[in-house]
Order: structure tokens, then sequence, then C-alpha cells
């Protein structure tokens, strides 16, 4: 599903990836652990397409992303990718339903068929009384299951996360942790996370430790 090689980041002077390859399967849950500065939130964005590596190739179920033009990797980003970030990053002054039909509206979905499908993601991570409630109106783990099932509204072949469960109480972060293996069983996803969430990173299928900008 992802197959990156040779894959080097710098700004300016400083590099942040040393030359990271590396290849996720579909269906594969991974985990990206190290600590503070060793690359992984550098490395989750570049495989995310968020940002373009300084060198290097990024094939994601076999297309060469980073040959897009901007306008067909956005395209391209919005179909075949969901993201989970640590602040949800859900829009204040539009209510749950309103937040989780955004991506698929950009997909050109129809308002009717966007809201249906939104309205059973909702359902499914037990937010079926919160549809109309704003992100002031919910609970922590509200909102992060809002921009779970916002990550799902297109079905995205990856979901890339960063730090999902890090604002999180205990009780909240395991529901959403057990919450993403679910998925995987029942939709075949393919998910990437970066956590400094040590639970988390062991229940993965294989668990990546990145230092100093290579991977260990």
């Amino acid at each position: 599903m992802i197959s990156a090689k040779n894959i080097h980041k710098k700004y300016g002077e400083l590099e942040i990836l040393k030359g990271i390859t590396i290849d996720i399967n579909k269906g594969e849950v991974i985990s990206i652990v190290g600590s503070s500065g060793a690359g992984k939130t550098t490395l989750l964005t570049i495989l995310g397409t968020l940002d373009r590596p300084t060198s290097g190739e990024l094939l994601i179920d076999g297309t060469d992303v980073y040959k897009l033009n901007d306008k067909k990797l956005a395209a391209f980003r919005n179909l075949n990718i969901g993201f989970v970030f640590q602040f949800h990053h859900l829009l204040p002054e539009f209510d749950a339903l309103e937040n989780v039909c955004m991506p698929a509206l950009i997909a050109g979905t129809s308002k009717k068929q966007a809201e249906t499908k939104a309205k059973e993601l909702l359902d499914y991570l037990g937010l079926k009384d919160r549809f109309t409630h704003k992100p002031s109106e919910l609970s922590g783990g509200e909102q992060q299951r809002v921009a779970v099932a916002r990550a799902l509204i297109n079905s995205p072949k990856i979901i890339f996360a960063d730090e999902p469960s890090g604002n999180l109480d205990s009780k909240t972060a395991e529901e959403l942790h057990h919450l993403f293996f679910n998925l995987r069983k029942e939709l075949d996803q393919t998910f990437v996370i970066v956590t400094h969430n040590t639970e988390l990173a062991n229940m993965a299928d294989r668990k990546i430790t990145m230092k100093d900008g290579h991977v260990i």
C-alpha cells in the first residue's frame, strides 16, 4: 500500500529525515515511535502527502504521488487518505454532522449522500445523539470520534494518525485504540500511527522506531 524509498527532508541546512525506506502492506496497523525530534511527524506528513520530501520516492497503492501536481495531489489525498490529529481540528462554527460531511462535499459527493454516510459513521461511533452538537458542546473523546468519522467519510485506503489519543484520558484513549483495530478488521484499512502511548504502539502489527531521522 505504501512504498517509501530513500526519503530525505531538509529545512535549510537542517536535515530532519536521512534516507527513510519503508514498505507498509494493505490492512497493516503500523506504529511509529521515538523520542521528540526523531522525525516521526515529519515522516507522517510526507507519507500522508501533506509535505513533499527534499528527495526520494513515494508510491501509494501504485501511484507515484510526488509526480502529481498540487491540484491532482490534493484530489488524490482527499479520496485515498484520512487524517486524525492530536488536536482534532474540527471547525467550531459547524456541528458534528457538518464537520464530518466536509471532505465528502469537497470530493463532489451530493449533500444528501454525504449526510447519509456521515450519520452512519457517527452512529457507528456512538454519536447518534450528537449530530447537531458543535465541537464546544462535545467532550474531548466525542470530538476525537467526530474527527475519526471525518477521516473515514470518503472510505480512504489509509488513515494517518498523529498522537490521536494524546489529549484523551486513559479510558477514552483505550476506547479509541480498540476502535482503530475494529475499523481495520471491518474495513481492511491501513493505519499509520505516530504515538508516545506505549500500549497503542505495542498493539500494532509492527512498530517502527525512529532516532535522529533514521529508522532503527
